[in-house]
């Protein structure tokens, strides 16, 4: 694996967890807000990542790093609160609340923004790399 290979799995970790630090951050935004109706109400939204390795013969491929393939809402049941004197209720006194837990929203928050300045260093590390190689070539 060559230097430039990692220099493309760091920036496609940086994107990865740059696309998963801001679904994180639509969800808490939108944790609070209510609805009238199931449909209408905001549901958790999280991004789904795939790992892409080129093989050495093989050229179709863009190389090894990690693929945003979208981003998907949860499956888990909304929150359905009895709330006659809401402005917000339907007909029968509903609210309907988002499943995002605010918990579970800020730990994958700390571990997006860990692992994006994981990537950061490892991209730094190996531009220190390719400088001290150019240093060794200059010193001949």
């Amino acid at each position: 694996m060559s230097l430039f290979n990692v220099m493309d799995i760091s920036s496609t970790g940086m994107h990865a967890e740059s696309v998963r630090l801001n679904t994180t951050a639509s969800n808490i935004a939108n944790a609070n807000t209510v609805s009238s109706s199931y449909g209408d109400t905001y549901k958790a939204r999280h991004p789904v990542f795939s790992t892409s390795l080129n093989e050495a013969n093989d050229k179709q491929t863009k190389g090894a790093g990690v693929r945003v393939l979208g981003i998907v809402e949860s499956e888990r049941p909304l929150q359905i609160e009895y709330a006659p004197h809401n402005p917000m209720a339907d007909e029968n006194g509903y609210i309907y609340k988002p499943n995002v837990n605010i918990v579970e929203e800020m730990a994958d928050m700390m571990s997006a923004s860990k692992a994006y300045e994981t990537n950061v260093q490892v991209a730094d590390t190996t531009k220190q790399i390719f400088r001290r190689v150019l240093q060794l070539g200059q010193s001949r």
